[in-house]
C-alpha cells in the first residue's frame, strides 16, 4: 500500500500525477456530497479518510477515529474503502447487487474497491451507498462488533 505524508486532503491530491489527480478529486467530491452529516474529513493511514470524530465515539480499538470511507492512489490502481459495507451483510449485498447491475467488473476486497480509471467506478452507486452510512448506525455497528469480540471473564459454573 502506498502511503502519503501529505498533511491535508488538498495536499494529497496536489501531490498526485495528472492522470490520478482528476479521478481522485472527483471521487472525493462525490464522497463529501454523499455522506450524512457528522463525519469529518482528514488524512489517516496515508490516505484521505472520512471518519467519526473522537468526540462522538472515542472507544475505538486503536484510539484512532472510526473510518467510514477512505480514498487512495496506489501503484497500479486507485482504492475506495467503503467501511460502511464491511461487516454489514445487508449493505454489502445492496452494494454488490447495484454494482452487478452496472455490468462493470468488480475488483473488491473486504471493503476496498479497486479501480484503474474513473469510468470503472459507478459514482452514482458510491453516492447511494455512502448516503446510507448514517453516523449513529455506523457507530452502533462498530460498538456491537467490538462488544462481540471481548473476552468474557471466566465463571465458576
Amino acid at each position: 500500500m502506498v502511503r502519503s505524508a501529505a498533511p491535508t486532503p488538498d495536499d494529497y491530491i496536489a501531490s498526485l500525477p495528472d492522470d490520478r489527480r482528476a479521478a481522485i478529486a472527483e471521487v472525493r467530491r462525490v464522497v463529501r456530497e454523499s455522506l450524512p452529516a457528522g463525519y469529518e474529513e482528514g488524512m489517516q493511514y496515508g490516505m484521505i479518510t472520512w471518519f467519526v470524530p473522537l468526540a462522538r465515539y472515542a472507544q475505538t480499538y486503536n484510539g484512532q477515529p472510526l473510518v467510514v470511507a477512505g480514498l487512495a492512489s496506489q501503484r497500479g490502481y486507485m482504492s475506495l474503502y467503503l467501511n460502511s459495507v464491511y461487516g454489514d451483510p445487508a449493505a454489502e449485498a445492496l452494494f454488490r447487487h447495484g454494482w452487478a447491475a452496472t455490468g462493470k467488473p468488480l475488483d473488491m476486497g473486504r471493503s476496498c474497491v479497486r479501480f484503474r480509471q474513473l469510468e470503472n467506478l459507478p459514482l452514482d452507486l458510491v453516492a447511494e451507498t455512502l448516503a446510507r452510512a448514517d453516523l449513529d448506525g455506523f457507530v452502533d455497528r462498530a460498538k456491537a462488533a467490538h462488544a462481540s469480540r471481548r473476552i468474557r471473564p471466566a465463571t465458576d459454573d
